[in-house]
């Protein structure tokens, strides 16, 4: 088994470098059949989220990975040589546990990073380029998320993106009660957005291309205004909020000079950026860079994530081994059933249709091979471990 990756995040890149390998799920799923026909690939998974996008590789032998999703981007790979990070077998296994358990995030703990390691998942599934090796590290990596989620508490509110921006408005507002609220978009980071200003009592609307009823979910106490005429609605709000997978700015430069009033704060959650970034000028903007992190000083609760993690790291490796070893369990089988069949005592029972005596036989041939084979590692306590194991099928 050969696991290595490259990604590139918030730790060594900024915005500007992350946004040409923020990837959308429809670009993610036509990379995806490149990077797989590469030459000794056997298996491979994109995940691209808002701060960071990690290629996931099963090969054959070691690669050059940058090269291979330079090449299959279309990027220049000398422009990301001092930004990402290469990491092989047991560190890129336990980095993707960290990355799906929000140990990785911007914002320590981020709730919503187990979902998005599950989508990589399956939009590599249904780009049939997952083989079992990647598909079982994934599922591993997801269930760690998902026990780390619910048996860690690092937060009194979900960590994420948007509840960090809007920590960070009450504070710069100093009161949300009452402030108009914009938020552009309405997918998941629009909705969680426009849901947390809400819960501080703003005045919210949320911007929707198309509504259609009983599908276009709304969070509750925000009103909706068309997205084609958010300029006029932007004009006199307190601050705008905007999260779109967008190619180009929602918010351009040009755009806002013509309005009455402008907004005191804007707040882009978007990767790439929705907001033109020469409205800095005009105003206040923040990104998700400007969104910091937030360092988790709860030790116990740390301690008690790593366990997680190395129980399900762990248990990767078991699986892997066994995995492994099956061609020679396959083997043992077909030895151990030849070596019945020319025991002397075989054909006897099996002329008297003494089917006992030929199960009896079989078991104790097989215990017998089995055991001398491994005489050197076998211990009573390994034993007792094992008829234990048999116990519990009776």
């Amino acid at each position: 088994m050969n696991i290595q990756m490259i990604g590139i995040d918030f730790h060594k890149a900024d915005i500007s470098k992350r946004e040409p390998l923020s990837f959308t799920q429809n670009q993610v799923t036509n990379l995806l059949p490149k990077l797989a026909s590469s030459e000794n690939v056997l298996a491979c998974a994109l995940l691209a989220t808002c701060n960071r996008t990690e290629l996931y590789l099963h090969t054959k032998e070691n690669i050059d990975a940058l090269n291979l999703l330079s090449n299959c981007a279309n990027l220049n790979k000398n422009d990301y040589l001092d930004c990402t990070i290469s990491r092989y077998n047991d560190d890129a296994i336990r980095h993707l546990m960290e990355v799906a358990s929000g140990l990785q995030s911007q914002i320590f703990g981020d709730d919503q990073i187990v979902t998005q390691v599950k989508t990589a998942m399956q939009l590599a599934r249904n780009s049939k380029t997952l083989d079992n090796v990647l598909e079982t590290l994934f599922r591993r990596a997801v269930t760690a998320g998902k026990r780390v989620k619910t048996e860690t508490r690092f937060y009194t509110v979900p960590p994420s993106a948007a509840a960090k921006s809007v920590q960070m408005a009450k504070e710069f507002f100093g009161d949300l009660s009452g402030k108009k609220a914009v938020v552009i978009g309405n997918g998941e980071m629009g909705r969680l957005a426009a849901s947390l200003l809400a819960e501080q009592n703003c005045d919210v609307t949320i911007t929707l291309r198309t509504y259609r009823h009983g599908q276009t979910i709304v969070p509750a106490k925000c009103k909706t205004h068309s997205y084609d005429d958010r300029f006029n609605l932007i004009d006199g709000a307190d601050l705008v909020c905007s999260a779109t997978t967008s190619p180009h700015c929602t918010i351009t430069y040009e755009k806002l000079l013509k309005l009455a009033k402008l907004p005191k704060l804007f707040i882009d959650l978007a990767m790439p950026r929705d907001i033109d970034h020469q409205i800095n000028k005009l105003t206040t903007v923040w990104n998700l860079d400007d969104l910091g992190s937030l360092n988790n000083e709860n030790k116990e609760e740390i301690k008690h994530a790593n366990e997680i993690l190395e129980k399900e790291i762990s248990d990767f490796y078991a699986w892997n081994n066994y995995r492994s070893a099956l061609p020679v369990i396959s083997q043992i089988k077909d030895d151990i059933t030849k070596r019945v069949y020319f025991d002397k005592q075989y054909d006897d029972f099996k002329q008297d249709n003494d089917i006992d005596s030929l199960i009896e036989l079989s078991v104790n041939k097989t215990v017998d091979l089995l055991l001398n084979g491994m005489k050197d590692a076998v211990n009573q306590d390994r034993l007792l471990q094992c008829l234990n194991h048999i116990k519990k099928g009776l």
